[in-house]
């Protein structure tokens, strides 16, 4: 079974019906994931739509450990065997970093590299450019929508408005790369 296959499975298993909302928007990231993946070579673009599919696992009951779900699910993740590059692409998705912070758990991520390549900023993209849902829409619309979800006093709120400039950026690059090779991608 291939990477993405197995991904899928277990991303499936674990969340479709215990947070189905959340599966939903799993589900349109990969659909996202799978146009970008078509800018990378191919074991790339099936490592982009297997972290696609498992990078919100750690909100999961069972996996759900700190509350973290960066951190958490690339723990997870590491337990069942998943590959470590795998682990950190899900540990550091979208600006994690800078949660990791909020919550005081730097350390703890650190156990994972950001990689900062095509291939992290394409899972930014999937991920930042896809409603709760799984609708496409678009980054800014993404991060007003997490502000009000959260409300303004939350530590998530916090996060989000430190992160934008940076997630804008890797959506930014992510499409600006799509269009030099001719990828379309639905936007709101």
């Amino acid at each position: 079974m291939d990477l993405s296959t197995a991904a899928w499975d277990l991303a499936r298993a674990t969340l479709s019906s215990a947070i189905p909302r959340r599966w939903s928007h799993v589900q349109g990231v990969a659909a996202r994931a799978s146009q970008a993946a078509k800018l990378l070579p191919p074991p790339e673009g099936k490592l982009l739509i297997a972290a696609a599919l498992l990078h919100d696992i750690g909100y999961a009951p069972g996996v759900r450990l700190t509350g973290f779900h960066s951190l958490d699910g690339a723990r997870y993740l590491r337990t069942v065997g998943v590959p470590e590059r795998l682990c950190a692409l899900v540990a550091h998705h979208s600006c994690a970093r800078i949660e990791a912070e909020l919550r005081c758990l730097s350390v703890e991520l650190a156990e994972w590299d950001d990689e900062a390549t095509e291939l992290r900023d394409a899972l930014w993209w999937a991920d930042m450019t896809t409603t709760p849902d799984g609708q496409p829409t678009n980054i800014h619309d993404r991060v007003t929508e997490i502000q009000q979800r959260y409300g303004p006093d939350d530590l998530v709120t916090m996060f989000i408005q430190r992160a934008e400039p940076e997630l804008v950026a890797a959506v930014e690059r992510t499409q600006a790369r799509m269009r030099a090779a001719g990828v379309s991608h639905l936007e709101k």
